[in-house]
């Protein structure tokens, strides 16, 4: 098995069934983030493939999105006991 077959290599090239598997998702659900552009990856062919350093700075990027949403929240929803 060389880098590009290996799904633990960071440069490796994953199926959709890999990616759902390690993103532990559905997936339709992949298929359905890829054919909308919400995850990185590329069609060839009918088949969706995947390069495991794209996919894995897409989740960094939403752990970002999902801290920023979270603090946003949090700070929106801390009520003050004095203004009541």
């Amino acid at each position: 098995m060389d880098e590009l077959t290996n799904p633990e290599t960071p440069d490796a090239i994953l199926t959709l069934k890999e990616v759902a598997a390690y993103l532990k998702l559905a997936e339709r659900t992949v298929y359905l983030y890829a054919q909308n552009g919400k995850i990185p990856g590329i069609k060839i062919g009918s088949a969706w493939r995947f390069r495991r350093v794209e996919i894995d700075a897409w989740l960094d990027e939403q752990r970002r999105v999902t801290r920023a949403s979270t603090k946003r929240r949090e700070g929106s929803t801390t009520l003050d006991p004095t203004s009541q």
